[in-house]
């Protein structure tokens, strides 16, 4: 169960999704339009969503929704809703990103079924350049009115696949068999959400429809970014601080159907709508040294990663969220409030090239020649990814990463023909590190980089 409470929801209005001139928000509102009582087939009702006008006003139905059971629907599941917005940017020219449907073609009537009341699904019939994203019921054999729902700009949506079943008329004894399925998201492209509208798709057959065409709702990730912290210099010969100020760089912000949190479904949509994802980026010391001789001199020290792979598992398991790949909702005995697949930007998850950062927990040995008489110190970006609700209150647990492409060499004074090389291997054993428990997740923090210094007698870098 979702668990909204309308008073909640009424006292504030959503702030929509937005992608190009689509606005994009949420119901629990619903009129029945029928079930399946008196048929002999499987419990099944159909719904069609109500945005409440005080609430939710110029929202649209993309389609019915098909329940399997009876039950009040109402505050107890969420679909989408959708609204014309403003243009975005320099897209005046395009067209609506909404249509009412030309027409509707029937897709099965319940005639003979013995149900209570007559029932007749529709498809809708969308304009050039737009997509239906559901079917439509009505209690007797006219059409819906036009103006019902809402078809959508196909450059607006992706295609989808049909996913389980909902309900079959088995057994009711309709000269027209029919079974309604659900909507299931592809995965989604890095820096997207792709998820269902709520709605179903329905075929006068009892079995899986093949290569049916179907669509999912679609939206980018919003992003804040801001300049990453200058890198530390050094301004003397003697050691320099361990951390340099962390400064938060990025924010992704995700909807609420998209993060698993201990609210229920409908105190998430009503008190974090969305949900701020922020990398805090700072430069952490590796190592520093200080050659007082007359000849040139190599330090080495090894640079160790904040990547744990406990803590990863954990903030997954409590949050849904996958920092490398794509994810979508955590299996449960319940189906999700909105089905979904979402994927970070792969270059705030340091990914462009490869995922394979997130698994390497072991440090890199770097060697950094100091002419004579100069002091050198080497510095790597470290970021701590925190999830936060609308609230500003912190969700599950902070997952670091260490940048191995950010190692950045400063001296002392400056001007020198000092040069920065890696050792061809990493080490052989990540370093040692205790696990948390699930106790301890409102408890992590990231200790300062340590740093040791291996002395190398010769006057070359071996």
């Amino acid at each position: 169960m979702t668990g909204i409470d309308s008073n909640t929801l009424s006292a504030q209005r959503m702030e929509p999704i937005r992608f190009g001139n689509l606005l994009i928000n949420f119901t629990s509102e619903f009129h029945r339009i029928w079930d399946s009582r008196g048929s002999g087939s499987a419990v099944g009702s159909f719904w069609r969503p109500a945005p409440a006008p005080d609430l939710l006003p110029g929202y649209f139905p993309l389609g019915d929704v098909a329940v399997t059971g009876y039950e009040n629907v109402n505050g107890n599941r969420i679909v989408a809703v959708v609204r014309e917005g403003e243009p975005q940017g320099d897209a005046p020219s395009r067209s609506n990103a909404l249509s009412p449907p030309t027409d509707y073609k029937r897709v099965w009537k319940d005639a003979n079924s013995g149900a209570a009341a007559d029932c007749t699904v529709w498809r809708p019939i969308p304009p050039p350049g737009y997509v239906a994203m559901g079917l439509v019921c009505s209690n007797g054999r006219d059409k819906p009115l036009l103006n019902a729902i809402r078809c959508v700009r196909e450059d607006l949506v992706m295609p989808a696949t049909v996913g389980d079943l909902i309900w079959d008329d088995k057994g009711s004894g309709a000269r027209q068999n029919f079974s309604a399925w659900d909507i299931e998201p592809a995965q989604a492209a890095a820096g997207e959400i792709h998820f269902a509208a709520g709605t179903f798709f329905g075929v006068q057959s009892h079995s899986k429809p093949v290569n049916a065409i179907v669509h999912a709702l679609r939206m980018q990730l919003p992003r804040q970014s801001i300049p990453a912290p200058e890198a530390p210099e050094l301004s003397g010969y003697g050691a320099p601080p361990e951390l340099a100020p962390a400064k938060v760089t990025q924010t992704v912000r995700i909807p609420w159907f998209a993060v698993n949190d201990q609210l229920s479904a409908g105190e998430q949509l009503s008190t974090s709508p969305f949900y701020r994802l922020e990398r805090s980026d700072q430069y952490v010391l590796v190592g520093h040294g200080h050659n007082t001789s007359d000849l040139p001199r190599p330090f080495k020290w090894k640079a160790v990663r904040v990547q744990n792979s406990q803590m990863q598992q954990i903030f997954s398991r409590l949050t849904a969220i996958e920092f490398s790949t794509a994810w979508s909702a955590l299996p449960s005995s319940a189906p999700p409030a909105i089905r979904f697949s979402a994927h970070l930007y792969k270059d705030f998850t340091y990914c462009e090239t490869s995922a394979s950062g997130w698994d390497e927990s072991r440090p890199l040995d770097i060697v950094a020649m100091a002419a004579k008489h100069k002091a050198v110190a080497v510095y790597q970006i470290q970021s701590i990814y925190t999830l936060r609700r609308a609230d500003g209150t912190h969700v599950a647990v902070s997952v670091g990463y260490t940048d191995d492409e950010s190692l950045y060499l400063t001296e002392y004074p400056p001007d020198s023909d000092s040069t920065l090389t890696f050792t061809p291997q990493l080490a052989t054993e990540p370093p040692s590190s205790e696990g948390h428990s699930d106790s301890d997740r409102d408890n992590i923090g990231f200790a300062p980089q340590p740093t040791t210094e291996e002395e190398v007698a010769t006057n070359t870098v071996p």
